[in-house]
């Protein structure tokens, strides 16, 4: 069936069903008309079997979802076939489409649904520039290198041009020539149901060429493996389980076409002291009673030097300070704070002198710190 045939017809008004039909009631009207139209009802009613025919081609195409939209999408452009156009003049939907059938020459209706339903048209090729492909690799950093930024080397197997051929696949001194099955589109025409689809050509694998003469280093590819190293700079602050993505770092692309990223997963190894919430730094330090009580000028590490934190006097354990700007680094040039976590030292040795002291002390507290779960009713 041609193109022309295929959009001229009105699979709705064959149903007798509205274009908007929802599947239950296309459904319905075909069982009613298959079983009124059917052969075995109608012997030798040639105009039922022909119209039982054309109820079932109706119900084979808007049936199907995918089909539908199409053949929706079809008659929406074309019209539903021959009609009147400006000024009231006749044309025909063979003409608007250049006369070709579905499987017609470049122009035709196939070349039409081919760009309508997202299929590669034949004068697209498959010698259009392609991205190249991207390319991962793992960096495992310190948790200073990691806050601070670093510069590594990557040990990279990527796919690239061949050196050989310079990308074309074909023996030094000889040519690709054109693909015969596809004259160099790269694609072929496949009519079903009505519709002219666009796919690879099996005779060249999409890329319109045939290499009769193959390259002895890629074996007419085009491409090649090679390694190489690649020195990599990680922005400071970056956080473990971070992908970085470095532009244009991957793959080279094929017939000029741009390369593909390079796609760093960052592992950081932990710190013996620090820790990480977000952009903040996280550090807990130990005070002694006679700090936390009595108050204390105590000095806590961070990545620039230590720093004098003002601990106040009946500081309880678990209480956190914050450094303002001694966190992680970033993007916009400043830092985020170090959060300090103050935990009470309980000695776990004692001398004569200091049990003694201590138990003065306590003989001396008329403060009990428990006195509010007394007051607790079970």
């Amino acid at each position: 069936m041609s193109a022309r045939d295929y959009a001229e017809k009105d699979y709705y008004a064959a149903l007798g069903v509205p274009a908007d039909a929802a599947a239950v009631d296309i459904k319905k009207a075909y069982r009613k008309l298959a079983t009124e139209l059917h052969p075995d009802k109608n012997p030798g009613d040639a105009a039922a079997e022909e119209r039982f025919k054309t109820v079932s081609e109706a119900y084979d195409v808007l049936s199907d979802e995918t089909r539908r939209r199409e053949y929706d999408d079809a008659r929406r452009i074309f019209g539903g076939g021959r009609g009147a156009g400006p000024g009231g003049f006749s044309f025909d939907l063979g003409d608007l489409l250049g006369g070709a059938g579905a499987s017609g020459g470049g122009g035709g209706f196939g070349d039409v649904l081919g760009g309508l339903f997202g299929q590669q048209g034949r004068r697209s090729g498959g010698r259009q520039p392609r991205r190249g492909t991207d390319v991962e690799a793992d960096v495992t950093l310190s948790f200073v290198d990691a806050l601070r930024g670093a510069t590594v080397p990557l040990r990279l197997t990527t796919t690239g041009a061949c050196e050989t051929c310079r990308g074309s696949g074909a023996a030094p001194g000889t040519s690709p020539a054109t693909c015969p099955v596809c004259s160099g589109a790269g694609v072929t025409s496949r009519n079903q149901g009505g519709f002219a689809f666009a796919e690879p050509c099996t005779g060249c694998r999409g890329t319109g060429r045939i290499v009769q003469t193959p390259c002895p280093t890629c074996g007419g590819a085009g491409q090649s493996r090679s390694e190489r190293v690649l020195n990599v700079r990680i922005p400071a602050g970056v956080d473990d389980g971070q992908r970085v993505r470095l532009a244009g770092r991957g793959s080279a692309g094929e017939r000029g076409g741009p390369a593909g990223d390079l796609l760093v997963s960052v592992h950081v190894t932990p710190h013996p002291v620090f820790g990480r919430r977000g952009d903040a730094l996280t550090l807990t330090v130990p005070v002694t009673y006679p700090e936390a009580a009595l108050g204390a000028q105590v000095q806590v590490p961070t990545l620039d030097g230590p720093v004098t934190l003002k601990v106040p006097a009946g500081t309880t354990t678990g209480r956190t300070f914050r450094v303002r700007g001694r966190g992680v680094p970033r993007k916009d040039g400043t830092a985020g704070d170090l959060l300090v976590t103050v935990e009470v030292a309980v000695p776990q040795r004692m001398s004569a002198e200091s049990r003694e002291a201590l138990e003065r002390y306590a003989s001396m507290t008329q403060d009990d710190p428990r006195a509010h779960l007394k007051e607790v009713q079970l």
